[in-house]
């Protein structure tokens, strides 16, 4: 069977600039599991890779839609298993990489409803609870899925938000999935970057930095002056953007909002951490401020030729 090389690790562990050196030689193109990278209009805030990288080596789910378009990992899983069989079909090997787990999750496994955590998505559908009631939220669950919706009593508002959470995070209703049987005709060799968390923050720290130095608070306010609020927009709901945003609004100064950015994302990253530490099949590599990306990439190699 075809192996797929994939390419996982929490923020800030560098898979941009291995994943690149990786398909430079294997003769790979990148499929990108980001649920914020495909997005466009914000590639400071995500961390896109640069136009020359675009350029030089084929990448998929980069840049690619407005920020106000729905995307979800069902989509994604579907789309990117299309992608993968067109790069093999080209004599070239697909190579995925990305934080997102879900994302990862959909595409290599397809889904089990159990497995569905979306932080983000439970947040926003609680502020709506809050905001407009269960009502809402009950007659919202029922223009997407009538048949989960008669089977919820009135009162059972956390079973409304499941649902609703299941739905908004894969596109697919929660009968869907537990009926859903992928096929998939690769196999996944999963590599992961691990890093001491002194270092890993240290690296978060450092990257915020660059991005205020290239220009985050000037992509957020493109961002509010063309209407695209983080509380409207999902694909903008996210750390880095949502912290600028109330800088720009005065509620936070300038230097509580770099702190924010970096306090939010080392917590984002723990949250990585904790879903891919799941999967017993990721093969970790421990990497030090010594390793060079010369010597991660030999090691990913390493893992895939022998896996």
């Amino acid at each position: 069977m075809r192996k797929v090389l994939a390419v996982v690790g929490p923020t800030a562990s560098g898979k941009t600039r291995i994943s690149i050196e990786l398909a430079n030689k294997l003769n790979g193109e990148i499929i990108s599991a980001d649920s914020r990278q495909v997005y466009k209009h914000i590639p400071i805030s995500t961390s896109q890779p640069s136009k020359e990288d675009v350029k030089h080596v084929n990448h998929h789910f980069i840049n690619e839609l407005e920020p106000d378009s729905e995307f979800n990992a069902g989509e994604f899983g579907l789309r990117a298993r299309e992608i993968i069989n067109e790069v093999f079909s080209k004599g070239k090997q697909p190579i995925i990489v990305g934080g997102s787990g879900l994302y990862i999750r959909s595409l290599i496994d397809g889904f089990f409803e159990k497995d569905i955590d979306s932080k983000e998505i439970r947040d926003d559908l609680y502020k709506k609870y809050e905001l407009y009631g269960d009502k809402h939220l009950y007659d919202e669950l029922k223009n997407i899925d009538e048949e989960i919706h008669s089977e919820i009593p009135p009162g059972k508002i956390r079973r409304v938000i499941r649902a609703l959470e299941v739905y908004y995070a894969t596109g697919k209703k929660i009968s869907e999935l537990q009926n859903e049987n992928v096929k998939v005709n690769f196999r996944t060799v999963q590599t992961g970057l691990m890093y001491d968390r002194k270092i890993l923050y240290r690296r978060i720290n450092d990257r915020v930095d660059e991005m205020i130095t290239n220009g985050l608070i000037e992509e957020v306010k493109w961002l509010k002056e063309n209407n695209y609020d983080y509380r409207k927009n999902y694909s903008i709901d996210t750390v880095g953007i949502k912290e600028v945003y109330k800088y720009l609004e005065s509620e936070y100064d300038y230097d509580e909002m770099i702190s924010m950015i970096k306090q939010n994302t080392r917590r984002y990253a723990k949250r990585q951490m904790t879903w891919f530490r799941k999967d017993m099949r990721i093969n970790w590599i421990t990497i030090d401020e010594e390793s060079d990306n010369t010597v991660i990439v030999n090691k990913v190699l390493d893992v895939f030729s022998n896996s």
